[in-house]
C-alpha cells in the first residue's frame, strides 16, 4: 500500500450535526416591534430584535413576559440592501412555541414564533393592516 493511501484511510472523519428544523435559519439580527396579549389579557408592545430566522419562523428575546401559545404579531425592518433602499417592514402574525431562558443581558425570555401563513408587506408611511 503506498503511503498517501494508508494516510487518507488514518483521516478521522468529519463530524456532521443532524439539524431536525425543516427550514434553513439563518442568523440576521432584524429589528422587530412585536405586538400581542399577555397572560391576563392585557396588550403589550416591545422592540426587539430577531436573533435568527427561518421561512417558518424566527428567535427572539423579550421582557414581556409570553407564554407557549400567545398570539403575536411581528413588524420586521428589512435592510435597505434588500429593499432597494426603500423603508419597507415585513407585517406578519405568529404564535409562541418555546420559551428559554434569555440569552441576551437584561432580557427576561428567549421565546421562539411560528409564523401563520399571512404575511404582508408594509412601505414607510403606510398604515398596516388591521388584524
Amino acid at each position: 500500500m503506498k503511503k498517501s493511501e494508508k494516510s487518507k484511510k488514518n483521516k478521522p472523519l468529519p463530524v456532521i450535526e443532524a439539524n431536525r428544523r425543516r427550514e434553513w435559519r439563518f442568523d440576521l439580527p432584524l429589528p422587530t416591534t412585536i405586538e400581542g396579549r399577555l397572560p391576563h389579557g392585557e396588550k403589550f408592545m416591545e422592540l426587539t430584535t430577531i436573533e435568527n430566522i427561518s421561512s417558518g419562523g424566527a428567535y427572539l428575546c423579550l421582557d414581556s413576559g409570553l407564554i407557549v401559545g400567545s398570539k403575536v404579531n411581528l413588524t420586521i425592518d428589512l435592510p435597505h440592501k434588500l429593499t432597494g433602499g426603500k423603508d419597507i417592514k415585513l407585517n406578519l402574525n405568529g404564535i409562541a412555541v418555546r420559551l428559554e431562558e434569555a440569552e441576551k443581558k437584561g432580557k427576561k425570555q428567549g421565546v421562539a414564533i411560528r409564523f401563520t401563513k399571512d404575511f404582508h408587506f408594509i412601505e414607510s408611511g403606510k398604515k398596516k393592516r388591521p388584524e
